[in-house]
């Protein structure tokens, strides 16, 4: 058995175990902390033993499926895939070690069922991006919407049912776009070859030689599934719906996890098997990033509620990751990866404070805090920090992959790299806005005023007594500082990540160049 295909059974299994204690939050709570960090522990001998200088496609696993259609339950990583599923070992402990901290179950429900619908969702996740056939890659990309949209319609705010409907709708419409180009492909395989497959590889090899009329279809199949799930502009609307009902965990995984399944498919599946129609169509596609860039740093801008701020600054960023990716060059291609990894530290982090400050003030609008630093210091540094790697300020991890994709990008496609550089100057002054209203200045809003003092009452002297607020315990400094020393850490030495993702590149470059 690979490490790939340890890590996707031991949260299938964990998450069996978990379902079965609703009677005690506690032990599930316990259990599901200890299956995610063994989970996560497994990504350190599955990253030891990738070869960077190896095959594109490593720790291979592959078993007959559907063997008359050629249709194979298939598992192998590149170095996009390993940096993916490592950031989904990172995320998921800190998921459930908030549980309680950033959001209070409904009534009736138990964290048993909240914890085991996460747990399947790591493993689908997992498997996603490490899938080798492509039917399986559909079906993956398909049934992990359902654990999703369970645990926003089961567990999220007051609009949640809406927006788990719209958030499973999209997706499975993209999919079922895709499943009909995966169709044809699989059609101009056994036109090539004799007999079908879906295997990744060989069909890299046959579709990318089919006419140019072709590719575009299929290519537009698999890119509508893609731009979905990114979300580009247009199809992102329900993003901000779905991430602003979602509990603090899911959101977290919504947005820092999920969205990048979009992106990753452009690179493993759009560019390799469609080269000729990513090049043709590259234009149209570039315009949709920067609009993305522009549209979602506007009404960042505009927002009252700190879930949906987050939302379209996701947005706004999967943009910067469109442009890298389709102006064709490797420099840009690498900021782009490096982003996926380094948006989903960033914004994880931003959504579990988010996640810290509203369980002190009940709320998520923006206008009800403010001067919330007087009373939780940590807090408010913990805020600063995340919203510092989030604008991609120089010495936080996102800021060389921001620097990487505008620095390629210019070299072929000046104009639009230009345009998209306005939403770094918006980046900065949306983060900032938002820090300064919600932790700078008088105490004041309506989340952090009380009448009286009491036990744990925090003193400004500007106002009197705000209500019992208290700032971070070692609990919530401990799943914090992960992400703390990722974001420094990696800001200052991004090599291992860049190392380990280059050749994996190097290789998508090749494909679109006619190469193996």
């Amino acid at each position: 058995m690979t490490w790939v295909l340890a890590s996707i059974l031991l949260p299938l299994l964990g998450a069996a175990v978990v379902a079965g204690m609703k009677k005690n939050d506690r032990l599930a709570t316990l259990t599901a902390l200890v299956v995610s960090l063994l989970t996560f522990l497994l990504v350190i001998p599955m990253w030891a033993s990738y070869s960077p200088a190896g095959d594109r496609i490593q720790q291979k696993s592959s078993m007959d499926w559907i063997p008359n259609f050629g249709i194979h339950i298939s598992f192998g990583i590149d170095g996009i895939a390993l940096v993916m599923i490592a950031v989904i070992g990172l995320l998921v402990p800190i998921v459930v070690g908030a549980l309680g901290l950033t959001d209070k179950l409904p009534a009736g429900r138990s964290a048993g069922g909240f914890l085991s619908l996460i747990l399947v969702q790591e493993a689908l996740t997992i498997a996603v991006f490490a899938a080798t056939d492509v039917f399986l890659f559909y079906v993956l990309f398909e049934i992990m919407l359902i654990p999703m949209y369970f645990l926003i319609g089961g567990y999220g705010g007051a609009n949640r049912q809406y927006a788990a409907v719209k958030f499973f709708l999209y997706s499975f419409l993209g999919g079922l776009i895709m499943l009909a180009s995966a169709i044809g492909a699989y059609s101009l395989a056994s036109d090539e070859l004799g007999k079908g497959t879906f295997d990744w590889e060989t069909l890299v090899t046959v579709v990318r030689d089919a006419p140019l009329g072709t590719q575009i279809w299929l290519f537009i199949g698999f890119f509508l599934a893609f731009a979905i799930k990114a979300p580009l502009v247009p199809f992102h609307t329900w993003l901000p719906d779905a991430a602003g009902q979602a509990p603090i965990g899911v959101a977290v995984l919504l947005v820092g996890v999920l969205d990048k399944v979009g992106t990753f498919g452009f690179l493993r599946y759009c560019l390799p098997m469609f080269p000729e129609a990513s090049k043709e169509l590259a234009p149209w596609v570039l315009v949709l990033a920067v609009a993305g860039v522009l549209y979602g740093s506007i009404l960042a801008a505009g927002q009252r509620d700190m879930k949906r701020f987050i939302a379209y600054v996701s947005i706004a960023h999967f943009g910067f990751i469109a442009l890298g990716i389709f102006t064709f060059n490797e420099q840009a291609m690498v900021g782009s990866v490096s982003y996926m990894l380094n948006h989903s530290l960033a914004t994880g982090m931003l959504i579990v404070v988010v996640g810290l400050i509203v369980m002190r003030g009940g709320s998520t609008r923006i206008s009800d805090y403010g001067g919330m630093a007087k009373v939780t210091p940590l807090l408010g540094g913990m805020l600063l920090i995340a919203g510092l790697s989030t604008l991609s300020l120089p010495g936080t991890n996102s800021f060389i992959s921001e620097f990487l994709v505008l620095l390629g990008s210019f070299v072929d496609y000046p104009v639009y790299t230009i345009i998209a550089t306005v939403g770094m100057v918006l980046a900065a002054a949306y983060v900032l806005w938002l820090y300064q209203r919600v932790m700078q200045g008088p105490v004041r809003g309506d989340a952090l005023i009380g009448a009286g003092g009491g036990p744990g009452t925090a003193m400004a002297p500007e106002l009197g007594a705000t209500k019992a607020i208290k700032d971070l315990g070692g609990r919530e400094i401990a799943i914090l500082a992960p992400m703390v020393v990722l974001i420094i850490a990696l800001g200052f030495y991004p090599k291992p990540v860049l190392d380990t993702i280059t050749p994996s590149v190097q290789a998508t470059m090749s494909s679109l160049q006619g190469g193996k």
